[in-house]
């Protein structure tokens, strides 16, 4: 199965579609750390991420892991080792909070772009997150809750994304 990102404002699965937001400056194939594009592409889906304290554990078949406070992604693109990673937010890197206070977090999944056989400065921390209006995000693709809720009944382990 695959989650087609048609533009930037329409995500599609089996016959399924919903409003989505992307990049503040759009879809690109020549990402780079920081440019506020979302990659273009096809890419296998992580786990799910969700916040116990917020939302009750969601039906899916993805694997599901809880955030904790001490959780983060990191950004930190002079670190070959941990760059477009999880990691324990007590090291000395930059890294992208995942318990955060608003609540695009609540529920995320990681879009495994340059994650494999990373390249440094190429991005990292590039989710599908919630969104309640819809405004362009930092490179990330966002939905609303309920839809993205109603998609991980559909989804899989296998499904793969395409951001066209």
């Amino acid at each position: 199965m695959i989650i087609y990102v048609k533009n930037k404002h329409t995500l599609k699965v089996d016959d399924f579609e919903f409003e989505c937001c992307v990049g503040k400056k759009g879809i690109s194939e020549k990402k780079i750390e920081g440019d506020l594009k979302t990659p273009a592409g096809i890419f296998r889906l992580g786990p799910l991420f969700f916040r116990k304290d917020k939302i009750k554990k969601p039906f899916t078949n993805l694997k599901l892991i809880e955030i904790k406070k001490n959780m983060g992604w990191c950004n930190d693109f002079k670190s070959k080792k941990y760059y477009n990673r999880l990691i324990n937010t007590n090291q000395k890197l930059k890294y992208e909070k995942l318990f955060r206070k608003d609540y695009k977090y609540n529920l995320f999944i990681p879009i495994l772009y340059n994650y494999k056989k990373n390249k440094l400065a190429k991005g990292s921390c590039i989710f599908l997150h919630l969104t309640k209006t819809y405004k362009p995000t930092a490179g990330c693709v966002a939905i609303k809750e309920n839809d993205f809720l109603i998609l991980l009944k559909l989804i899989n382990r296998k499904t793969k994304i395409k951001i066209i």
